[in-house]
């Protein structure tokens, strides 16, 4: 977390208008004039920017910082809860989630804080997934989204919202400024994954794959037709009525679009989903694996195979916290559209400020991928091991080897796909995973958790006779040789600093 001292340091710049399972918050950003009241506030280089399509601070949110600021010293979000002024916003907003809309619009007129309070966009958000699913035509808020859904002869375009004065929360506050914020550059300079373009499967395997190493391949799939094919008014097109999975609802693609055009919120819904080959086969037709990802041992569990392929569309903004990819399995990811920004930790460094529980079942992390860089980013660069980075563009692969962390926020509206997959490199791994004695917990993208590793042992034994055994011998030959002294060991005493003689 930022300190408040850190915290108070930085300036939030507005431009002017020219031609992106168990998750925590962070302490709120506390600043000591109002950005939403100011247009620019300087060069500082540490300043942020804000998008300029950001929407206005509705409600007149103010981080906690400014009340020291204020002449007042009045609080209106205490008065106005009362003797519920005690609980953090977190727990009063997770009490109002057990709320419908009704009463979420009668407590409004209770107070000017329990206004703010019930208008808080993600309480809209969760009512619209939960009522009406994905049959919703977005209206630029979720609250006046779920209002058309549920009272269409209602005109909420007349409708507007009032600006409470003196009301300081950073949690309200950073939820807005996190859906505000434009990538600070610095964020995005750093670029130090090795960059590989027309190498052949053998070097791929010995220099990426074996070592277990990250590579952002060019040039591999020049001749996909869904490079050419692929914006939204094509995909529109072929795929008409079918649904994909967004989030916790599944949408058709115009309804998702018209959602992802107008949408400004701190985590938007990713479409992400694991059938879109078979509900629309054309799409499959589109694009073909690459050349260094063909060996899928996955495979031979035909239909039982747990889920191994997404189509993932998003816009700006829209991506995935830090994760391991699921059931140890190593991943290819080719953006068509767009550009994503990428940050990636070897298995044995936890990015900063991500908790996974001890049988790796959780992960606690930042809400946003936005406020993982506010808070965390800058400390990466005092780490000894500092992540690989790299901005991924249309036309590029990036290859994820098995058990790294790994972050993804779209730069740009973006369409991508991307495979889980098991090569021979990979297998002993994903078997040992399988096994695991809570199995049950980790294994996904399958109903069948238990048995998934002696359904995949067995079928890869029976297709490929002799494979796991010669596997296992030849990882125990390199750990022997691994542990084997050097020759300047079988010569040098590391305890006295002396030669020693042993032949």
């Amino acid at each position: 977390m930022l300190s408040s001292m850190n915290l108070l340091s930085r300036t939030i710049k507005k431009k002017r208008h020219k031609k992106p399972k168990t998750k925590k918050r962070n302490k709120r950003q506390e600043t000591k004039e109002d950005p939403v009241e100011q247009d620019e506030l300087g060069e500082d280089t540490e300043g942020f920017n804000l998008k300029t399509s950001a929407p206005s601070n509705t409600y007149g949110v103010q981080p906690l910082g400014n009340l020291y600021f204020s002449s007042g010293s009045i609080n209106s979000r205490n008065t106005g809860l009362g003797n519920l002024q005690i609980l953090t916003d977190e727990l009063v907003l997770d009490i109002l989630g057990f709320l419908d809309g009704t009463q979420l619009g009668v407590l409004a007129t209770v107070s000017k804080s329990f206004y703010v309070f019930t208008n808080h966009e993600p309480l809209w958000r969760n009512l619209v997934l939960d009522k009406l699913n994905g049959e919703f035509l977005f209206n630029g808020s979720w609250k006046s989204t779920y209002i058309a859904g549920i009272y269409p002869l209602f005109d909420v375009n007349g409708c507007s919202s009032l600006k409470v004065r003196d009301f300081y929360s950073d949690y309200l506050f950073q939820s807005w400024l996190c859906a505000s914020l434009e990538m600070k550059p610095e964020w995005l300079e750093r670029d130090n994954i090795v960059r590989k373009k027309g190498i052949s499967v053998e070097e791929f395997v010995m220099n990426f794959e074996e070592p277990n190493k990250p590579v952002l391949l060019e040039g591999c799939i020049d001749n996909w037709a869904a490079l050419q094919k692929w914006d939204k008014d094509y995909l529109v097109s072929v795929c008409g009525d079918v649904k994909f999975a967004a989030g916790p609802v599944e949408m058709r693609l115009q309804e998702y679009f018209r959602y992802s055009d107008q949408v400004r919120e701190e985590r938007p819904l990713y479409l992400f989903d694991p059938k879109f080959s078979e509900k629309v086969p054309v799409l499959d037709s589109e694009y073909e694996v690459p050349l260094y990802f063909r060996e899928d041992l996955f495979s031979v569990l035909g239909n039982e195979r747990p889920d191994y392929r997404w189509v993932i569309i998003g816009p700006a903004g829209s991506g995935s916290s830090f994760h391991i990819d699921p059931n140890s399995t190593s991943a290819w990811n080719a953006v068509i559209k767009g550009s994503k920004k990428w940050v990636l930790f070897p298995p044995d460094v936890i990015p900063p400020g991500v908790y996974p529980s001890p049988d790796g079942a959780e992960v606690a992390c930042p809400v946003s991928i936005i406020e993982w860089f506010m808070n965390f980013y800058g400390a990466t660069k005092n780490l000894k091991r500092r992540p690989i980075e790299c901005i991924c563009k249309a036309g590029e692969v990036i290859f994820v080897p098995n058990g790294w962390w790994h972050l993804v926020i779209n730069l740009e509206e973006s369409i991508a796909i991307t495979q889980n997959y098991v090569s021979r490199r990979n297998l002993l791994n994903v078997l040992d995973f399988l096994k695991r004695p809570n199995a049950g917990e980790l294994v996904s993208g399958t109903r069948d958790r238990v048995n998934l590793h002696d359904k995949f042992e067995n079928a890869v034994e029976s297709t490929f006779p002799g494979t796991i055994d010669r596997l296992v011998q030849k990882a125990e030959e390199k750990r022997a040789q691994e542990k084997k002294p050097s020759f300047w060991d079988s010569v040098t005493d590391s305890h006295a600093g002396a030669f020693k003689f042993s032949f």
